[in-house]
């Protein structure tokens, strides 16, 4: 059985201590050798509204890229989420796929996902738990584009976060 190594991208403003544990719950009910990131407090970006929890994950699946592309939106719509139109809104689970394998692409996702070199509640968490791989693209480890990147213009926090007493 071959193992493809994904890294997700996660967030959620709407009771997001909840649905971050609940994101972490289900990640390591569906996938292998789930590692994680701090938990960042960031503003919404885009749009007026309650800031976010946003984390970075790294997980193994045998499943493909559509397969899992299409478990993600199925748990994002069990946990309520409804609109995964482009407007930027408030979210219960948001789970973008940053990459899978190396794999460069633009279906059904596009991969690696623009944000990581855009957003810091993303590069910043890839940069702390993965720093020494790679971006597919730019070839630049993840540690060198978050030294590379503004961080005045998009401030995040990291929180005290006890995923030991995540409840199912």
């Amino acid at each position: 059985m071959t193992l493809h190594r994904v890294l997700i991208g996660i967030g959620s403003n709407i009771e997001r201590e909840y649905h971050t544990r609940q994101a972490y719950h289900v990640l390591n009910q569906h996938f292998h050798n789930v590692k994680v990131s701090s938990v960042y407090d960031c503003p919404a970006v885009g749009f007026e509204g309650p800031g976010f929890y946003n984390w970075v994950a790294s997980v193994e699946t045998p499943l493909s890229l559509e397969e899992t592309y299409q478990l993600f939106k199925q748990i994002e719509a069990e946990f309520g989420r409804k609109n995964w139109h482009k407007t930027p809104c408030s979210r219960t689970m948001d789970l973008d796929l940053l990459c899978f394998d190396n794999q460069v692409c633009q279906s059904p996702v596009v991969l690696p996902r623009p944000e990581i070199l855009a957003r810091a509640f993303v590069l910043r968490p890839l940069a702390e738990l993965v720093p020494n791989e790679r971006h597919p693209v730019t070839g630049k480890t993840y540690e060198a584009l978050w030294q590379q990147f503004d961080r005045t213009s998009q401030p995040i926090q990291p929180i005290a976060f006890e995923w030991s007493s995540t409840q199912a």
